[in-house]
């Protein structure tokens, strides 16, 4: 029963884990009178034959280029074991730190003045005006004096877990303790929070450095965790990760420009490969990545079949290659014979 379980031959309703992924699927009528708009969105046809001949031909030739290199391919190599084919890769050599490379980093290093970290935000803040997305609560326009600078402080107090009383000044106006409990409750919320992150990544996406690095289509994905000491409906348990405590994954994604456009937080018993593309479908900044790479917690074979009919690239670094299941399509195909 626990094999079929983690090969999903049977479902227990109940559970996150081992729950029937189809069950939030559209089914039904509900289905039937949405299935004409999906398909034109995602310009796919209704007879599936054509595209699954397509990934057929695809992989045919994949496998036949492995075949082909694999002879003279030192960085693959393929193994039988009990009657099973699997595969091994080569560790990748790590490439020294050039001297050269030493020297410009201790350079740059000495060029970079020493700041107070309340007073970089505030310079952020005055370049790409990132405080003026945090908006009162209640969408009216309450008016404060220095309020950027308030908003600052209670972004300081958060980020570096500190508590307000850490950063609150009794003779600045704008810092004092009951002003910065005020913008806390008022201000900072997921939405306000998600908007000036968007002001941040598009003032990045605009400087020539970041355009170097690249230009928004890459992005990668991986998962922070953390022990939650106090109850609420986010954390789970996890015994690897939390022993006997509850906690949470904060899901993070990150483009090619080096700018974090969204993150999300998974309760502690969900995998998080179940939260990759909703997080990427619901960013909202204007970056548009078109492909993502995760770590082995991100991926799953329907991770691969759902980016695949939105036209995404899904390109996991897997830690456990010999362990996967390599599938085709066609029962009889023989690719390669074992080297």
């Amino acid at each position: 029963m626990q094999h079929a379980l983690k090969r999903r031959e049977v479902f227990a309703p109940q559970s996150e884990r081992y729950a029937d992924p189809r069950a939030g699927l559209l089914q039904g009528e509900s289905w039937i009178a949405a299935r004409s708009d999906v398909l034109r969105v995602l310009d796919r046809s209704l007879d599936p034959r054509p595209a699954v001949e397509a990934l057929n031909v695809a992989l045919g030739e994949a496998y036949q280029k492995v075949e082909t290199h694999l002879a003279k391919n030192q960085a693959l190599m393929l193994t039988v074991d009990n009657g099973h084919t699997r595969v091994s890769l080569s560790l990748l050599v790590a490439t020294p730190e050039s001297t050269s490379l030493s020297t410009l980093k201790a350079q740059v290093a000495a060029r970079l003045p020493t700041v107070d970290l309340a007073e970089l935000l505030m310079e952020v803040h005055e370049i790409t005006g990132m405080a003026a997305a945090f908006t009162h609560v209640s969408e009216g326009k309450s008016y404060a004096r220095d309020l950027p600078l308030s908003i600052c402080g209670v972004l300081l107090a958060q980020a570096c877990n500190i508590g307000l009383k850490a950063v609150s000044r009794v003779d600045v106006a704008a810092l004092t303790l009951p002003r910065l409990s005020w913008v806390q409750q008022n201000y900072v919320r997921a939405e306000t929070l998600i908007q000036a992150n968007a002001c941040l990544v598009e003032a990045q996406f605009d400087l020539p450095r970041a355009q170097v690095w690249g230009g928004g289509e890459v992005a990668s994905a991986d998962g922070l965790r953390f022990v939650v000491p106090v109850r609420t409906v986010h954390a789970g348990w996890n015994g690897k990760y939390f022993g006997a405590a509850r906690g949470v994954t904060y899901y993070n994604f990150t483009s090619d420009q080096f700018t974090g456009f969204h993150g999300i937080v998974i309760p502690g018993t969900l995998r998080d490969s179940l939260d990759i593309l909703s997080g990427l479908l619901e960013q909202q900044t204007h970056l548009d990545p078109r492909e993502i790479m995760t770590d082995t917690h991100g991926s799953s074979d329907v991770v691969f079949v759902l980016f695949a009919l939105l036209g995404y690239q899904f390109s996991p670094r897997l830690a456990d290659l010999p362990d996967q299941r390599f599938w085709r399509l066609d029962r009889d195909a023989d690719y390669w014979q074992v080297h």
